[in-house]
């Protein structure tokens, strides 16, 4: 059976056509179904998902910087597997003189193939320019200013979406970096600390910039990651500022896509972050329109992306311990496309030795059916 949401007959459009493909697990009984308008203009209504197929166009995917997941040995092997990402963004970088662990996301030998843009966290433009200046010496020609970060710890020392309470020191910072940084200059932004009014002036203050882009996470810093994103605030930007946009926030799925394409059809590039982690294979397929192979053959995958993951890390930490206690982080999400995993994730969270943990491991992908994504399940 259809899922309820995608069903419906044609708009009438004579240039919109239907594709239905067959269950790509049939055991949940689902279709995935593609509307593409031959004219290359997304379309809206129904609730139906549409793919924008405008060849020179189509929709971009970004993926969400997330402190301590999405490492270069992370981004290395997902975009082995699986890809279907337009542009990455390392952790926030916050040490001007580097780390080494902030110069390993750095360096282009773990990052081949990549379209990779290093993220700033500072408040100080001197720091941002030093910075800067470090990811021009490897290659890079932009960088991302984070005004996003709604963390306590990081806002509390007027970092991240905590810089936005001081629209008149964010200014002369502004002004500073977009005069003398040599390489392009994004933005990563929520859309103030307190009050949705917030937005209207930092809008009129963004629009005096020539930003690369703008990645707008529509919501207040206060809010973290609860509620429903503000989507009119993307709405005002597109109406405001003449830069490129990308929408980030709460795409988790194809229904959560296309709900957010009924919505603010004007969409042409989105950042997503929670749901690449849940469901690998989601960018891949969103951009591709196509739903391609077995459950087994995406669980064999699956696997063969945890392997490499997990010698990854094997050989940049010392021990068994910190070695797991990172992979454990990503079962919090990888865990979402399994059946009824919750009797084998507590040993997998018990294990203290690599070889418990990889017989858990298998246990649960030996013991739990795996669904790549749904169109209107769990996430």
């Amino acid at each position: 059976m259809i899922p309820d949401f995608i069903t419906g007959s044609s708009n009438g459009e004579a240039d919109t056509v239907m594709v239905s493909h067959p269950p790509f697990y049939s055991r949940h009984g689902l279709y995935f179904i593609l509307l593409i308008n031959l004219t290359g203009r997304r379309q809206t209504g129904n609730g139906r998902f549409f793919m924008n197929c405008d060849s020179t166009h189509p929709l971009k995917y970004y993926l969400a910087p997330m402190e301590g997941l999405t490492t270069y040995v992370f981004r290395r092997a997902y975009h082995k597997y699986f890809g279907g990402i337009d542009k990455y963004f390392t952790p926030f970088i916050a040490n001007r003189s580097l780390s080494s662990r902030e110069r390993n996301e750095l360096l282009p030998e773990h990052n081949v193939g990549m379209r990779l843009v290093p993220q700033i966290l500072t408040n100080r433009a001197d720091e941002f320019l030093e910075i800067a200046g470090q990811a021009a010496d490897y290659g890079y020609d932009t960088v991302n200013l984070n005004l996003g970060c709604p963390s306590g710890t990081v806002t509390a020392k007027k970092r991240g979406a905590g810089f936005l309470e001081f629209p008149e020191e964010l200014k002369i910072f502004l002004d500073t970096v977009y005069e003398r940084c040599p390489i392009k200059v994004s933005i990563k932004t929520r859309i103030g600390v307190r009050d949705i009014g917030e937005w209207e002036q930092l809008l009129k203050l963004y629009a005096g910039y020539p930003m690369e882009e703008l990645i707008v996470h529509p919501r207040l810093q206060k809010e973290f990651y609860t509620g429903r994103p503000h989507r009119d605030a993307f709405r005002r930007a597109k109406e405001q500022l003449s830069v490129p946009l990308c929408y980030n926030g709460d795409i988790v799925s194809p229904e959560s896509l296309a709900s957010l394409l009924k919505e603010l059809p004007s969409v042409d590039t989105v950042m997503i972050g929670r749901g690449v982690l849940q469901y690998p294979y989601l960018p891949g397929q969103l951009k591709s329109g196509a739903v391609s192979g077995s459950a087994e053959n995406s669980l064999s995958t699956l696997r063969a992306f945890h392997g490499e993951l997990l010698e990854g890390y094997r050989e940049i930490m010392s021990g068994d311990l910190p070695t797991l206690h990172k992979m454990k982080d990503f079962w919090t999400f990888f865990s979402c496309g399994f059946e009824s995993p919750e009797r084998y994730l507590k040993k997998i969270r018990k294990a203290v030795k690599i070889a418990d943990y990889q017989a858990a491991v298998n246990e649960l992908f030996q013991a739990c059916g795996y669904r790549p994504f749904t169109l209107a399940g769990r996430v």
